[in-house]
């Protein structure tokens, strides 16, 4: 599986999300209408609009990007390593800025790899990149291209086999192949408080690298190869 995928050529991705406000009444009141508009029939019987508002950053017309990793691996003396480093400020458009800097550097043919990234990572920076003004770079782009030239991989999808009902988490994955939890610190359910009342933009970037790291373990298993020894990653400031 995977055999003549280039290790080089790839960048492992995660993205942490929050609602684009602390709390619903900050919202203008024409988007407190349409957000409930919106999530109507996802809502439980008696479930208010701003009950449901702890949800807002799953999607990207309600949410923002307050933080990008990007892994990459590389090797050395024979041996693979890995090297992470994040984009995470309280400013969504320095952060989208500088990854957008970041992939216009690389060749157009990158691969971009995240866990459940068609479905999440990839088509949310596109959106938000084009919220902020933002041109989208080649490698996220994908008008106009036919399926095969969409160099997009995904381990959740890769994990399904064709199975489309499937979906697996990013923990169980890692549990399956015996690897390190990614959530041994916060999960996704507390990147709101860590953001807006805690604001700990550090922790927020290490959880994100975590998920960084688990991806490229896992995506190393599908390719039949060991994973990365601790001391051969290296997290860059």
């Amino acid at each position: 599986m995977l055999k003549d995928l280039k290790l080089n050529n790839v960048f492992v991705i995660d993205i942490e999300t929050v609602p684009q406000k602390e709390n619903f009444n900050e919202l203008p009141t024409d988007l407190q209408y349409l957000w409930g508009q919106k999530t109507a029939y996802q809502r439980k019987d008696g479930q208010t609009a701003e009950d449901f508002y702890e949800k807002a950053g799953i999607w990207a017309e309600s949410g923002k990007i307050v933080c990008i990793s990007v892994g990459v691996f590389h090797l050395e003396r024979k041996q693979i390593h890995f090297r992470v480093r994040s984009f995470c400020h309280t400013d969504e458009q320095i952060i989208l800025k500088q990854f957008a800097n970041l992939l216009n550097k690389q060749s157009k043919n990158l691969q971009l790899c995240a866990h459940n990234g068609k479905e999440f990572d990839f088509p949310y920076l596109c959106r938000r990149m084009l919220v902020n003004g933002i041109n989208i770079p080649l490698q996220l782009q994908l008008h106009g291209k036919k399926p095969w030239e969409v160099n997009h991989l995904d381990t959740m999808d890769l994990w399904k086999f064709g199975d489309h009902k499937n979906y697996t988490s990013l923990n169980l994955l890692a549990a399956i192949f015996e690897l390190p939890t990614p959530k041994s610190d916060i999960d996704g359910g507390k990147v709101k408080q860590v953001y807006y009342q805690d604001k700990n933009l550090n922790r927020l970037a290490k959880y994100c690298e975590n998920d960084v790291i688990t991806t490229a373990q896992i995506l190393l298993r599908f390719k039949g190869l060991p994973t990365i020894p601790q001391e051969n990653i290296t997290l860059v400031k």
